[in-house]
């Protein structure tokens, strides 16, 4: 037997269980990665909260849990390829990840090696954040010189956006709470505080105004900065959410380009991008790191620990 997180109905925190299931197996063309982390995302908690936001995903009852992990192939199948037993990897698993055990079909899409120099908790970070963060961004055209706006700074993708726009030449201005300004010029961005009066902050912050913004969290920030004259088309915001205002670009994960998460690993293998972790949880206390999580006060990433 094996664990996994899952939950037989839609809810908050409360409805998922560490259950004890059949340990699986590699198929044919499969390999078998053991967990050892899996990185906790907002999505992971709204597929489990709503049956339409999961059935957007492809995903029924009774259902697992979780879509970022790493960890070591332990099995490979007889048809698979590209990776061999003790490889580290990380990758993603929609509704998946949060368990002892991922089976992953080859030719793999999302699965990654992960080189030495990287940890699993951190590499179990990575793909849904550092891919959205990366598309986000390409979405506007970032490019040198440009002074970027980006809501939601200090969480889990904008953690990796700021520092990202920050590798191609951008000012950095990232919306926070107060509490986070610190955190945030650590990462490389200008703290400005959201909520009312936010153009008029930004005003003040880059009096030259503003040449693109992404907004992670909410429409706030995409709305100011159509205040502010930016053309909507150097404006996006996740794919998940309320529909932007028109013009505005949608992205999010498998809207990045190729090469995009090997380019941010190897950012970190440089220490030019760090990955703040803002707690570790084992998966017996996965109610309370989701709760935490859903709170929005924590700076960074979540990780689950198998």
């Amino acid at each position: 037997m094996s664990k996994a997180v899952r939950y037989e109905r839609f809810g908050g925190p409360e409805v998922l269980e560490v259950q004890e299931i059949p340990e699986p197996h590699a198929a044919p063309d499969e390999v078998r990665v053991r967990v050892t982390a899996a990185g906790l995302n907002p999505m992971d908690w709204q597929i489990a909260a709503k049956a339409d936001t999961a059935a957007r995903f492809g995903i029924t009852l009774p259902a697992g849990f979780g879509t970022d992990f790493a960890g070591v192939v332990d099995e490979v199948g007889a048809e698979a390829t590209g990776f061999a037993v003790g490889d580290r990897v990380h990758g993603g698993a929609i509704g998946r990840s949060v368990a002892d055990f991922v089976l992953v079909k080859t030719p793999a899409a999302d699965l990654w090696p992960t080189p030495e120099g990287v940890g699993d908790e951190v590499a179990a970070t990575l793909p849904v954040a550092g891919l959205t963060a990366s598309a986000a961004l390409a979405a506007v055209g970032l490019k040198a010189g440009d002074t970027v706006l980006i809501g939601g700074a200090a969480g889990g993708v904008g953690v990796f956006a700021v520092q990202l726009a920050g590798l191609a030449g951008a000012r950095v201005l990232g919306t926070a709470s107060e509490g986070t300004f610190d955190f945030l010029r650590g990462l490389g961005a200008e703290p400005v505080a959201y909520g009312p009066g936010l153009a008029d902050r930004v005003r003040d912050l880059a009096p030259e105004g503003i040449t693109a913004a992404t907004d992670l969290f909410g429409r706030e920030t995409a709305e100011t900065a159509l205040k502010l004259d930016v053309a909507a088309e150097r404006i996006s915001v996740v794919a998940d959410g309320p529909a932007p205002p028109p013009g505005v670009r949608k992205a999010g994960a498998y809207d990045a380009g190729p090469g995009s998460l090997e380019r941010i690993v190897d950012a970190i293998r440089s220490g030019e991008i760090t990955v703040p972790i803002a707690a570790t949880f084992p998966v017996e206390r996965i109610r309370e790191a989701v709760t935490t999580q859903a709170e929005r006060h924590v700076h960074g990433k979540i990780v689950i620990t198998l």
